[in-house]
Parts: structure tokens; C-alpha cells; sequence
């Protein structure tokens, strides 16, 4: 998953200002810089990779070490700035860094079929073996990455190319379907037509003319007819943990994987919960990082405090592929982001708290601590057992924010905000005001009896902080899906009205609840927009008493300990852009109180901006829209707008693409269309009309 774009100097100087930290632009290195745009990498089967790279001048006399990024995402004008400042400053350090385009995209030849392919995985270990035998390079290899990259660094990792030695993977998960961008719980994520929708957009732009020459028009046009279907349409026939989602997850064995691994996350990310589970799995060497942050590196992380990340990944580079003892791995296994209370908001840029670490993970320090759900609120002790009916309304979840916030600050409101809407139409606990600080660290487990009044069906379990003047900032949250509560593989369907007994894991946070506060946990059966319906409303009858909340608690007699210390963010200058037009974004919610529908509204406009390395203008903007009548599931309704202009004085082409997504009581409904142009003029039109069977959804 990821989809990045370019951006402004302006714009990059934004996001990694966030809490406090202002970015050093650095410009002079212990060596000097020298790049190449574009080099053909050959592939076994005579398609060629563009790669773009940088290394120290002296490098082809002096080999070292390279580090590789591999992802879809259009090295030419795409990912450009934030490239430039990452890999110019590796290479400064001594290092041939390289950012190569996946067969298919950007200027790269071939055709893309899907994502983390087994033709992926293979050209990569085919790319490692090309760099390691370049006059510049040592003949030793690292692979970094976020989300996309982050994914194939592990899937790459257990292929175990002999060159590769140790990989940094941010933001990924070792777990396609159980905890990806499609599924949670077994639950259908919006999140996944968002990103199946922008990846059918992405892949299908055609690559750069000056790249390619005049082939670049047939490429396109090949491109194009690729398409059937598009991606969103393959992910919807897999609604279970089949083999199409084992592969690529590495967690089928994780023995497979023996270089070393660093994993780095966010808490506002879709995927933290990986960092602590492959560090709990992995036998080869390893650390874990996560910080406040959302989808972004941690130099650039939002909420802030961001990092000197760069700073702190050359000590990993340096430790495994120069063989230099920084101390890196005398350290603590484990470091995170303890954060405290703060009013929720949607554009939230920085969060307080402190940093801590574990010298291993799972961690014997952590203790677990149960509490009853009883009728009267949250407590210790179990009280008499008394039956909760509840029936949720399809429009809860407004208060939720995305699946996979961006962290793009005050630039994109995509976090959760005060929870007390989503709380009122809940089934709610509440604890007794704390009188000291707890502090969780680690993954709360929901243990809840219940029962449903219909076949399939879901439950969503919010943990939240509430502070003494009542607002309810949500800080961990996980769901279930019902029907594969024996399992991930299968569908079995509940027997209306009898007693069942679940166990939801919620996501792993580091969180100090302060005195005063109170604990809260809400249960719901809907969690619109970010979950899809079930297909008829559900009753849920709930046993208080006989249900409980596991919290891993972290004693406060280890607060005294030293905190981890990082270095201010800096990085290279980004290349030299301009903005034509600014960015906008805007996240609304209208409700129709005689029809009982409501609205949700999503822009993420990127504006138009020059990058005048390529002389090329750039213009993209995303739309969402998310509508449900507020009693009937089946009025559920998605929509996913894309569109992006590439221009410069002879060269002009522009894409739009739309998904949309429907249900019926027995099948999804989704239609897909591309309307691809160059000068203004149409040069390739479609529309996918696709049903999908429901399987226990």
C-alpha cells in the first residue's frame, strides 16, 4: 500500500516541522554526491527496470555498500522529493543508493499483473545481484522501504538473495489478510477500495518520453488494455485466508527470513501492530521502532515528534554492511512512543509523551491486568451476569477517521476526533476515575460473550481515554468478523441467539491514562464508513459480567528509566519544485434528518506544482464519498474519484479514474471506469460492471 506524490519544498518543510522538530536541510557530506537519472537494470527475461541512483563520487575506485527502495510509485514524479532527500543523503555517507521502478510502472518496461507479484519478488532478487556486481558496490546490499517497499524489503528478505544483508521496513505488515489494508478481522476496510482505486490509477499513467523515447505511447496504450480486471475486482473474489493471501505474507515462516531486520512503524498507522508481532516471531536479528506517527517515515512524521531518522538508520547500514560497532544492537530491542492525553482532532500535529524502551519483546515486564464489564461500568471484580441488547446504527463511526491516516497534519484531516458521538450509540464501560497513572503497553483482548440475531455479523471494540471534561480520545480499537471466528480460512455462520464466546485483539498502543481519566471501552456491530455493513442490521445481546478486558500493563516503577534519545531531523535538500496551484483538503459529514441519510465527503487535492529538474508540471487530487441511510445497510454506498495531469511544452496526458462500491443482501456491485487523454483528446476509455458473491459478509 502507499501512495505518495511529489511535493513542494514548501509543503516537505510542513511535514517535517511537526512537533517541535525543524528539519536541517544539509547540503555538504563527508562525501560528494554525484546522481544518475536513469540506468537500466536487465532482467533475466530482457524487460529492463529504471532506476535512479546516487552514490559517492569516488565509489567506482572505492566500492560500498548500496541500499535499495523498490516500488510502483514513479521515481520520475512521483516519489521525486522525498527520494531526493533520503538517497542523496545516504549516498553522502557512503553508500550507492538506489530507487528502481517495479516491472510495469513508472519508466520501467514490462506490465505490473498485481501487487507483491512472485515476478516482483523475482526481479528484485535478479536487481540485488545486478548491484552487488557493479564496479561501485562493495557487494553488499541493504532494502529499505514504506508500506509498498516496506512489504517486498520482508518478501525479498525470505527469498534470502545472498547480497542482501540487513533491511528497514516501515510501515508493512507480515500479514496480508489479517492485518493489511483490505481486511481486519475478517471485516471488509473501505481503506482497501481506496487504495485498490488509487493503485489502478498509479499504475495505469504511461512512463516519461524522455525516459523511453517514442515508445512511451504504445507503453501506455499496452498498460491500459492490461487491465482485466482491475485490482479492487481480484482482492473481493479472496474474502478469506486462501493462498492468494499467503503469499507474500511472510508470517507462513518466518524462518525463511535471516538478514537482519529493522521494523519501524506509527501509532496512527494502519500498520503498527506488525512491528511488535514480528519482533515476537523473527529469529534473525531484529529492532523495533514506533513513534506517534501516521503513514509517513519518521523524519517526516506527523504527529510529531518526528526524528532524525536518517541519522539513526546509518547506524544500522553502517553496523551491517560496513561491519562498523555503532552500539546499535547493544541497545534495546524495542522503543516506542509513550504518548499522553490530548483533545483529539482531526489534524492533530503533535502528541505528548516521552520515549521508553524494551530490551526484549514480548516483554516480562509487562503485566496483564483484567476487568470486568459489568453492568455498573468497568471494575475488577465480577458482578452478577446481566444480559445488554444492543442495535447499532449504520452511520456510527463518523468520529473514526481513516483506517490508515496519512499523517499529513494540518494539511488532511484523517484522524479519529472526540469519540462521544460513536461512544452514545454504543454499548459503553467506563472505569472509575483513575487515581493514579496506568500505562498500557502492548495489545488489550476484548473477552465478550454474546450473542447476534443474524447469520454474519461483526463486532467493533473501541478502547478510549476519557478526560474529567468528558471527551473520549480513542487510542486503540480492533473488530471481528464473526463468521471467521474459527478462523481466517473459513466461513461459519452464527446460530442466531446463542451464546458465543469471542476474544478480539485490539491494536498494540503505548498509552498513559492519568489520574483523573477514565477508561472507557465501546461495543458496536457497524463502523461506517470505515467498515463495510452487514448485510441486514444486527441485534447483539452482550453478558456483562461475563465478559472482561485483558490491559498489558507497564509497572510505573519503570518510569524512572533513561529515555531513548534521537537527533533532530535532517536530510538532503529535495530538488528544486515550485507550486503552481496550492494543496487543499476537507473531510465533511452532512445528515439528512427526514431521510435519515448521511454524507461523508473526502478531498485530497494535491494541487499543481513544477519540478524543474524534468521541466515537467504535475496535478492530482483524490474524492471520496461514503453515503448510508442511518437504519438500512443496503443503502451503503462508495465512490473513489482520481484524477492526475502530467504536462510539459510538448507533452500533455491526464487520467480519471472512478470506483464505485454497492451491496446487495447476496453480492457486492462494483463499477470501475478509466478515461485516459492526451492534448485534451481521449485515447482510451472503459468500464468495468463486476457482482461478487458475499462470503460470510
Amino acid at each position: 500500500m502507499a501512495v505518495v506524490l511529489a511535493m513542494s519544498f514548501e509543503r516537505l518543510c510542513h511535514l517535517v516541522t511537526g512537533g517541535g522538530y525543524v528539519s536541517q536541510i544539509v547540503d555538504t557530506f563527508v562525501n560528494q554526491v554525484k546522481e544518475w537519472e536513469h540506468v537500466w537494470i536487465p532482467m533475466p527475461d530482457g524487460v529492463r527496470l529504471s532506476a535512479r541512483i546516487w552514490l559517492p563520487e569516488d565509489a567506482e575506485s572505492s566500492p560500498v555498500p548500496a541500499i535499495l527502495e523498490y516500488i510502483p510509485y514513479r521515481k520520475r514524479d512521483g516519489t521525486r522529493v522525498r527520494d531526493d532527500c533520503r538517497h542523496r543523503y545516504w549516498a553522502g555517507h557512503g553508500y550507492a543508493s538506489i530507487r528502481l521502478d517495479i516491472r510495469g510502472t513508472g519508466d520501467s518496461e514490462g506490465l505490473i499483473t498485481d501487487e507483491y507479484a512472485l515476478i516482483e519478488q523475482d526481479d528484485c532478487v535478479a536487481a540485488i545481484a545486478w548491484i552487488a556486481e557493479q564496479d561501485w558496490c562493495s557487494g553488499r546490499v541493504g532494502m529499505t522501504g514504506i508500506s509498498w517497499g516496506g512489504f517486498n524489503a520482508l518478501q525479498v528478505a525470505a527469498r534470502r538473495p545472498r547480497e542482501l544483508k540487513a533491511i528497514i521496513t516501515h510501515c508493512s505488515t507480515d500479514d496480508r489478510y489479517a492485518d493489511d489494508v483490505h481486511w481486519m478481522g475478517g471485516c471488509l476496510l473501505t481503506d482497501g477500495f481506496f487504495w485498490g482505486s488509487g493503485f489502478f490509477h498509479f499504475m495505469s499513467k504511461p512512463p516519461d518520453p524522455e525516459i523511453v523515447g517514442p515508445s512511451w505511447r504504445k507503453t501506455w496504450l499496452e498498460r491500459l488494455e492490461h487491465w482485466q480486471p482491475p485490482a479492487s475486482q481480484i482482492w473481493m473474489k479472496h474474502q478469506r485466508r486462501d493462498a492468494y493471501w499467503q503469499h507474500g505474507s511472510v508470517c507462513e515462516n518466518y524462518e525463511d527470513i535471516e538478514c537482519a531486520v529493522y521494523a519501524v512503524g506509527g501509532w496512527e498507522d494502519g500498520y503498527s501492530n506488525a512491528v511488535p508481532r514480528m519482533l515476537a516471531n523473527l529469529s534473525c536479528p531484529t529492532k523495533g521502532l514506533i513513534g506517534p506517527w501516521g503513514h509517513k517515515y519518521p523524519e517526516q512524521g506527523i504527529p510529531g515528534p518526528a526524528i532524525g531518522f536518517l541519522q539513526h538508520s546509518l547506524r544500522w547500514w553502517d553496523y551491517w554492511l560496513k561491519d562498523i560497532n555503532t552500539g546499535i544492537m547493544e541497545e534495546p530491542t524495542y522503543t516506542v512512543f509513550l504518548q499522553e492525553y490530548v483533545a483529539p482532532d482531526a489534524c492533530l500535529v503533535s502528541v505528548p509523551g516521552k520515549w521508553i524502551a524494551e530490551p526484549s519483546w514480548p516483554s516480562p515486564r509487562i503485566e496483564s491486568q483484567e476487568v470486568f464489564l459489568n453492568a455498573s461500568g468497568l471494575s475488577e471484580k465480577a458482578e452478577k451476569t446481566v444480559s445488554l441488547v444492543h442495535l447499532s446504527s449504520q452511520a456510527l463511526g463518523s468520529t473514526g477517521g481513516s483506517w490508515c491516516p496519512y499523517g499529513l497534519g494540518g494539511v488532511s484531516p484523517d484522524l479519529a476526533v472526540d469519540q462521544r458521538e460513536d461512544d452514545g450509540r454504543s454499548l459503553v464501560w467506563d472505569s472509575a476515575p483513575l487515581t493514579d497513572d496506568l500505562v498500557v503497553v502492548g495489545a488489550p483482548k476484548a473477552h465478550l460473550r454474546l450473542s447476534v440475531d443474524q447469520p454474519n455479523a461483526f463486532v467493533v471494540v473501541r478502547l478510549t481515554d476519557v478526560s474529567p471534561d468528558g471527551t473520549s480520545r480513542r487510542v486503540s480499537y480492533g473488530m471481528l468478523n464473526l463468521s471467521r471466528r474459527s478462523g481466517f480460512d473459513k466461513t461459519v455462520p452464527m446460530v442466531a441467539g446463542e451464546l458465543t464466546d469471542i476474544v478480539i485483539t485490539l491494536n498494540d498502543l503505548a498509552h498513559r491514562f492519568a489520574p483523573g481519566h477514565r477508561v472507557r471501552l465501546a461495543v458496536s456491530t457497524t463502523y461506517w464508513p470505515m467498515v463495510w455493513p452487514s448485510a441486514h442490521p444486527v441485534s447483539l445481546t452482550l453478558a456483562a459480567s461475563a465478559s472482561r478486558l485483558t490491559l498489558p500493563v507497564r509497572p510505573l516503577s519503570l518510569d524512572n528509566e533513561a529515555e531513548p534519545v534521537f537527533d533532530p531531523v535532517e536530510m538532503a535538500p529535495p530538488g528544486r519544485t515550485s507550486t503552481i496551484a496550492p494543496p487543499d483538503a476537507a473531510r465533511t459529514i452532512h445528515r439528512d434528518l427526514k431521510s435519515g441519510r448521511w454524507r461523508e465527503n473526502l478531498i485530497e487535492d494535491h494541487g499543481r506544482f513544477r519540478i524543474h529538474d524534468i521541466d515537467l508540471n504535475v496535478a492530482h487530487s483524490t474524492h471520496c464519498d461514503f453515503e448510508i441511510v442511518e437504519n438500512d445497510p443496503l443503502t451503503a454506498e462508495a465512490r473513489w474519484v482520481w484524477r492526475s495531469e502530467l504536462e510539459r511544452a510538448d507533452w500533455h496526458v491526464e487520467i480519471e479514474t472512478t470506483t464505485r462500491l454497492r451491496a446487495d443482501a447476496s453480492d457486492f456491485i462494483i463499477d470501475t471506469d478509466i478515461d485516459a487523454r492526451e492534448d485534451g483528446k481521449p485515447i482510451f476509455t472503459r468500464a468495468w460492471r463486476d457482482r461478487i458473491p458475499r462470503d460470510g459478509l
